[in-house]
């Protein structure tokens, strides 16, 4: 969406970020029983971190290396964050601890961004960009390049939100590795995202849905569907034993900072004009087009392409058991 509500693309990082909250119960577990130290974790919680958030500079750095137009910020630095913070918090709290800290940080951030006055605008208005604390922040205090020229939607304040979808996936995985039955477990995921989905459903009466402030109507809403999905492919999966239905998928999934990685770098050759005066995608859309292909299903169409190309060597990767871990 350009500002309120939700489109279908609006759910896909929220998603990553939910799925990164339920890896770190599930990898920091396992490393535990391996008999790594709690400062053995930090360790490489920190570096790990650190690596994400590298890779995100250099891909908004990529080909040019404008280091006077570097974003601070964006895609990866914000899981990278997520990560870490939410890692730490398995370390050093517990499960009662981090649902309060959840809570406080979605009202908390509800009452900020609704009713907190701003320097020079007032009471905040959320019915169009640039009347908010998320945007007072980040044209004030955010350095370098932002990405919506005087806000940044992965920018300060909205990175608190963004650890309570972290904070989710934490619940969900922790529902993963409970000793009971998986169809125990397939109730208490469907149990998590009803009362997700009923929260946010109520929540954005009062806050609306806003990926770009990431909103706690926000939050709610889409860590329910995201623990929906999950309960899902556990009963596809783990329930009904159709893994290997899911191959196209589990090729992104092993190696998916590779695939977001390559994505990212090709994305120069398949839209700079650099090469040929025009980019890859113009002639892909303009050649969809002449031949009688409607513009909204040339897009499609061209996306799908753009997956396929950056899933072949990942599949190559994924044939030869080669995964790629930070």
């Amino acid at each position: 969406a350009s500002w309120n509500g939700l489109t279908p693309t609006d759910y896909i990082f929220p998603a990553f970020i939910f799925i990164v909250g339920v890896s770190i119960v599930l990898s920091l577990t396992k490393q535990s029983e391996k008999g790594l130290n709690r400062n053995q974790l930090v360790q490489k919680i920190f570096f790990r971190s650190i690596k994400i958030y590298l890779i995100g500079l250099f891909l908004w750095l990529w080909p040019s290396f404008d280091f006077g137009r570097i974003r601070w910020v964006g895609v990866l630095p914000r899981i990278a964050l997520v990560y870490m913070v939410c890692a730490l918090l398995f370390l050093y709290t517990k499960r009662k601890t981090q649902l309060i800290i959840a809570i406080v940080i979605l009202v908390g951030y509800w009452l900020v961004m609704m009713y907190l006055p701003v320097p020079g605008i007032g009471i905040p208005d959320l019915s169009e960009p640039g009347k908010n604390w998320a945007n007072y922040l980040d044209q004030n205090y955010l350095p370098g390049y932002l990405w919506k020229k005087t806000w940044d939607p992965e920018g300060i304040l909205s990175s608190f939100p963004a650890v309570v979808t972290g904070l989710l996936g934490m619940m969900a995985g922790f529902i993963l590795i409970s000793n009971v039955e998986f169809k125990d477990k397939l109730l208490r995921l469907f149990l998590l995202a009803t009362t997700l989905l009923i929260c946010g459903d109520i929540a954005q009466y009062f806050m609306p849905l806003n990926k770009s402030i990431w909103s706690s109507s926000f939050v709610l809403i889409t860590g329910g569907i995201s623990c929906l999905l999950l309960a899902c492919f556990v009963y596809w999966v783990d329930i009904k034993g159709q893994y290997s239905k899911f191959k196209f998928a589990r090729v992104f999934g092993v190696n998916a900072i590779f695939a977001y990685t390559l994505a990212g770098i090709f994305y120069t050759l398949f839209y700079s004009k650099k090469l040929w005066g025009i980019s890859l995608s113009a002639i892909f859309m303009e050649q969809a087009i002449t031949i009688g292909v409607a513009p909204k299903l040339a897009s499609l169409l061209y996306a799908l392409f753009y997956v396929f190309v950056i899933w072949i060597p990942s599949y190559q990767l994924f044939k030869r058991k080669i995964f790629i871990k930070l």
